[in-house]
């Protein structure tokens, strides 16, 4: 089986696990970043078979998507063994798709340019106005306020304090995706970043001039 048939195969994969996926993380996510990884894949000169297979699982087993973690790990080795890719290249995959999360900026060090430009990507998908769609409808998946100025914005927090405590999708902004800017790895993300870093700062002015009923 050659590289571009297990991609597809693993493509129908993934669209089957999160067919009933409505937080933002779903299929059409996941097919968003695959295609961005892809395409810095051969900018930066990268592996593209292993960051377009990191890419399209790298949701599967997000901990904050799902229940049982481990459960999830092991579904992606049988689905990997069944497709005969060898060890190696398994190892790179888990690696990246178990170290490319934020997590309140708890995140582990990245150790290829493979998960670089994986994180990259994901990080892309969560900014401009996809990204801005995207957090709305996470933070109304998770019973969030739209907005709440009664609340403070978390700063230095735990992975459970950014899962768990209290916050609102404008908060969202301030607390992860306006910092998301200064954080890419490749100079082909930090162009494009820059592009929807504006998008949200445009947004949030014009938000707050509106809640103000201006």
């Amino acid at each position: 089986m050659n590289a571009e048939e297990i991609i597809r195969k693993t493509e129908a994969w993934v669209k089957n696990q999160l067919i009933d996926e409505r937080s933002g993380h779903d299929w059409y996510h996941v097919k968003r970043v695959s295609n961005q990884a892809s395409k810095l894949a051969k900018l930066e000169n990268a592996d593209y078979f292993i960051v377009t297979m990191a890419a399209l699982l790298h949701d599967i087993a997000d901990d904050k998507l799902i229940e049982n973690e481990q459960k999830a790990l092991d579904s992606i080795k049988d689905w990997l063994d069944s497709l005969e890719i060898n060890q190696e290249e398994q190892s790179h995959i888990f690696d990246i798709i178990q170290s490319i999360s934020f997590k309140g900026g708890n995140g582990s060090p990245l150790r290829t340019l493979e998960a670089k430009i994986v994180q990259d990507a994901d990080r892309l998908d969560a900014m401009g106005a996809i990204g801005i769609a995207r957090t709305f409808t996470y933070s109304g998946h998770k019973g969030q306020a739209m907005y709440d100025p009664n609340l403070e914005i978390r700063e230095n927090m735990t992975l459970e304090e950014y899962r768990n405590g209290q916050s609102s999708a404008v908060h969202h902004f301030y607390e992860k995706l306006l910092k998301l800017k200064d954080l890419m790895n490749t100079e082909h993300a930090k162009k494009e970043a820059e592009i929807r870093h504006q998008y949200m700062e445009t947004f949030l002015a014009q938000f707050f001039q509106e809640w103000q009923g201006k």
